[in-house]
């Protein structure tokens, strides 16, 4: 039976090919819509290459310290020191990896000089620690991360990508152990990894080096023990350790702010978060309502939705009105309504599945052409793309099957019931009147 109704929605979908057409292109659209939505933030939230950890990995990205007595304070907020990843957070036992990344001025400018002497390009640079590469899951294609010792002695070393590897030395075979110069510095590979994305930020760089090869990590910032340049990164095992974490981390904080109040105190504000609540929170100190975030989506979703399924509504209604006499015929030789009434949903079902497919390619299409500024569309403070970097979109960023299935499944659901109604009210007209009718 759902072969015959299949069968003969299809003729139907050839014998009206202006509204199907439309259909197909409104559902389309509808979904094409609602994917590229759910590809952006599946991209910010779900676990992607080398991000795999997000949902056990926390972060603490800004402090703020003031001095002076009440009423006179100065206040600096910036991110903690070198003392204070010694003295504070290295030594957590309720995290399995912690790791810290320093932001400075060599982090932002830091530019290669190629041996072909073709001319200096900037590169994205992160200094940071041997954990870094326990928290995001790298593949090395050769060699492996620096280590503790390079860390500590300061040694010039570099984990780079397949990218700059390619760039640098036209493979990504035999790389370890070669040289290329960075700010004027000569700098040995370590190890080659599998080039990451720019849209996982948390992660991308194309060079990556232990941070003490910067000659001022270890200087606090405005005379504060404490407060300095580096962002601290934690991997837990599970929720409950990420609670332990942060009660610890809260503790540290009382801590401090009792012995000594007359020279400084600090504040972490609720930190570290969740991956999830840093993709939506702006900067530390914002109190996120969640509730107002929910419902800031829930209305994009509804216009994405709703309207197209409205227009469609009055569409059928339209061609419902214009097929009443054969529906008035098919009742009169015996067919019930129930049986008129899934004909007509399985033909719309049929032009909504095809509008799915279409859907489904122009958000592919969408996605890859407009990678530059698609993902950050919904961002309050966008940034934009550096020079030279390209955004590489990846297979399991784009290919999905739960967030194509959901958006379809949405969509189906409000296109059936945009047929449902019109159809039933058609359907429910006596069998004379829909004879009559000569449209």
């Amino acid at each position: 039976m759902i072969t015959l109704y299949l069968k003969q929605a299809w003729a139907l979908l050839k014998q009206n090919p202006l509204f199907s057409s439309l259909y197909i292109l409104g559902t389309g659209l509808a979904i094409a819509m609602t994917m590229i939505m759910a590809v952006v933030y599946y991209v910010k939230l779900a676990p992607v290459y080398p991000e795999v950890n997000r949902a056990n990995t926390l972060y603490l990205t800004s402090a703020r310290f003031q001095t002076g007595e009440e009423g006179h304070k100065n206040s600096y907020q910036w991110a903690v020191s070198y003392k204070a990843l010694q003295d504070w957070f290295y030594p957590q036992k309720n995290a399995v990896a912690v790791s810290a990344a320093l932001l400075n001025d060599m982090t932002e400018n830091s530019y290669i000089q190629p041996a072909d002497l073709s001319g200096d390009f900037r590169v994205g640079l992160k200094q940071t620690d041997p954990n870094f590469f326990r928290i995001y899951s790298f593949y090395f294609l050769e060699g492996q991360a620096f280590t503790e010792s390079d860390l500590e002695s300061g040694i010039h070393t570099a984990v780079i990508t397949e990218d700059l590897a390619r760039r640098l030395f036209g493979t990504v075979e035999n790389v370890t152990g070669r040289s290329f110069t960075m700010n004027y510095v000569s700098y040995r590979v370590c190890g080659v990894v599998r080039s990451g994305s720019y849209l996982t930020p948390k992660s991308y760089a194309q060079v990556y080096v232990p941070y003490s090869v910067s000659p001022d990590y270890r200087k606090p910032q405005y005379g504060i023990d404490y407060l300095g340049a580096f962002n601290v990164t934690f991997l837990v095992k599970d929720s409950e350790q990420a609670e332990a974490l942060w009660n610890d981390i809260q503790e540290i904080v009382r801590k401090e702010n009792l012995m000594h109040p007359n020279d400084w105190t600090v504040n972490f504000w609720q930190q570290p978060i969740s991956h999830t609540l840093s993709v939506f929170q702006s900067y530390a100190a914002e109190e996120l309502d969640v509730w107002a975030t929910v419902r800031y989506f829930l209305l994009i979703l509804l216009i994405l939705l709703l309207v197209p399924a409205l227009n469609l509504s009055g569409m059928i209604a339209s061609r419902m009105e214009n097929r009443l006499s054969e529906m008035g015929v098919r009742k009169s030789f015996g067919a019930g309504r129930n049986k008129l009434l899934s004909q007509v949903m399985w033909e719309n079902l049929l032009l909504t599945l095809l509008g799915g497919i279409l859907g489904l390619l122009l958000a592919w299409l969408a996605l890859y052409v407009c990678r530059e500024w698609v993902f950050t569309v919904f961002d309050r403070w966008p940034d934009s793309v550096p020079e030279g970097v390209d955004v590489r979109v990846s297979g399991e960023m784009l290919f999905a099957p739960t967030v194509f299935a959901a958006a379809l499944l949405l969509c189906v659901i409000l296109n059936l019931l945009s047929a449902l109604i019109p159809a039933w009210s058609s359907l429910r007209k006596p069998i004379i009147y829909s004879l009559n009718e000569k449209r």
